[in-house]
């Protein structure tokens, strides 16, 4: 009887195995294709502009000061910290799989990646230059000159260059092959007996009505608090700011779920500092459900899974200024 029962639970883990292959067509969240690189000169050219602190007025400060690509594209900073140590209003949130979001920003006020990357440097309070001023210390080096020339055709260095270049490099950071996408694949054995629950859970309560596609979010704006007021420590009011539609205050984009494990703190007033208070908030906030201190460890055990591959490129060589090119003041207002 026992060989019986030991063939029965075989032949049931089979099955299930077999289930859990063919699960992932119907899923609401969808694996991350590897990033393709269509123009090498264009993403090589923003790349260099991502990490130059010189398209801040200090000097100090880059795209990768807040969004730094070792620590999941962003800062782990309840908000980030500015030109004179300002402390901005909103937590910043992760450039890491952004070309996947409907908008850019936490309200939306930009478009797409290209038109994201200008708002930081003419920001008084993020890189505070202006972009005349940022065209003329490009303009001024040598080597950006050749590196327009070689993504351009033309050596003209222009604002509308800077940020479709920028913008070309932030699309290639993506994260592929996280252990949620192998089980998506078909990898039965990608996540452990936990982390399945959790996923289950993660459904189940509604989650993913908010957090699905391939980024597991980006994809909508929703109103922060939808059962439950949610008491933001941040200024911000979302949406309306944008619309000026009081119907969209409290509104926000929907953050990415991916690499969740690595973008510390949460919300767009950083104000969950765990994944466990997080899912805590979210769950009262947003679904009206108090999750048991089991069923919280388990969602978190699933979010874990959606950590996939870092950016992995050799850092740029910034190319040297002349000794012609303005030199900021540091801490100049």
């Amino acid at each position: 009887m026992l060989k019986a029962a030991t063939l029965s639970l075989a032949v049931l883990a089979a099955a299930i195995g077999t289930a859990s292959a063919a699960m992932p067509a119907d899923e609401p969240i969808q694996p991350i294709a590897a990033p393709k690189v269509k123009d090498a000169n264009l993403v090589e050219l923003g790349k260099k502009l991502y990490f130059d602190t010189r398209l801040s007025k200090s000097g100090f400060i880059s795209c990768n000061s807040c969004h730094n690509l070792s620590m999941g594209g962003t800062d782990n900073l309840k908000t980030s910290i500015g030109h004179n140590w300002q402390k901005g209003p909103i937590n910043a949130p992760t450039v890491l799989n952004s070309s996947m979001n409907l908008a850019q920003f936490w309200d939306g006020r930009a478009k797409d990646l290209k038109a994201q990357a200008g708002g930081p440097i003419a920001n008084p309070g993020e890189m505070a230059f202006t972009h005349e001023l940022a065209v003329d210390v490009l303009s001024s080096i040598p080597g950006y000159v050749a590196d327009f020339k070689k993504a351009f055709g033309s050596d003209k260095v222009t604002i509308d260059g800077v940020t479709k270049a920028i913008a070309a490099f932030e699309e290639t950071l993506v994260t592929p092959n996280s252990r949620f996408d192998k089980w998506l694949k078909g990898d039965a054995k990608a996540l452990s007996a936990d982390e399945l629950a959790g996923y289950q859970l993660f459904k189940e309560s509604g989650c993913t009505a908010c957090h699905n596609g391939a980024a597991v979010g980006g994809n909508s704006f929703q109103k922060m608090g939808v059962v439950e007021a949610y008491k933001a420590t941040s200024p911000a009011e979302g949406r309306v700011g944008v619309t000026k539609d009081e119907a969209d205050r409290f509104n926000f984009k929907v953050p990415t779920l991916r690499n969740v494990e690595l973008t510390y703190p949460y919300f767009h007033d950083g104000e969950a500092a765990t994944l466990k208070q997080a899912v805590e908030t979210m769950g009262r906030v947003q679904l009206g459900k108090a999750f048991t201190d089991v069923e919280n460890a388990k969602i978190v055990a699933f979010l874990k899974t959606l950590t996939g591959d870092q950016p992995s490129f050799k850092m740029p060589i910034l190319p040297p200024s002349s000794d012609s090119t303005p030199r900021p003041t540091p801490f100049d207002k």
